[in-house]
């Protein structure tokens, strides 16, 4: 995909959510909806973390429908967002924290691409 293409799609996709009668939603602000959104349904007292991995691996399971069969999956990785949401509210973790810990994990690997797949070394 060229760079054009590419900003042309994060452009697109930026505009799906502007309401022209607002300013767009910021991520902070959809976070904080969403975890609001667990506690008013008793989903951070009223659940476990092995409750909500079993809903994450539900989730992934239909991205990965969507995937194979070329629909739409915005719903599907959004839907896995909004429970690791919960899994680091109740956690007292926040997404960036975690991506931080990740992206340190794996800014200095390296690898081969096998048949599209990422291989680390060993090391």
């Amino acid at each position: 995909m060229s760079i054009q293409d590419h900003l042309a799609r994060l452009k697109q996709r930026d505009q799906s959510f502007t309401d022209p009668q607002r300013e767009p939603l910021q991520l902070q602000d959809l976070m904080r909806l969403v975890v609001q959104w667990h506690y008013d349904r008793n989903l951070i007292e009223g659940s476990s973390d092995k409750d909500q991995v079993l809903k994450l691996l539900e989730e992934m399971a239909e991205l990965s429908d969507s995937v194979c069969n070329n629909r739409d999956i915005r719903d599907d990785i959004g839907d896995m967002l909004v429970v690791m949401l919960n899994i680091c509210e109740r956690n007292g973790l926040s997404i960036l924290d975690c991506l931080k810990v990740a992206y340190d994990d794996i800014k200095d690997r390296k690898g081969t691409m096998i048949d599209g797949i990422f291989v680390k070394e060993d090391g």
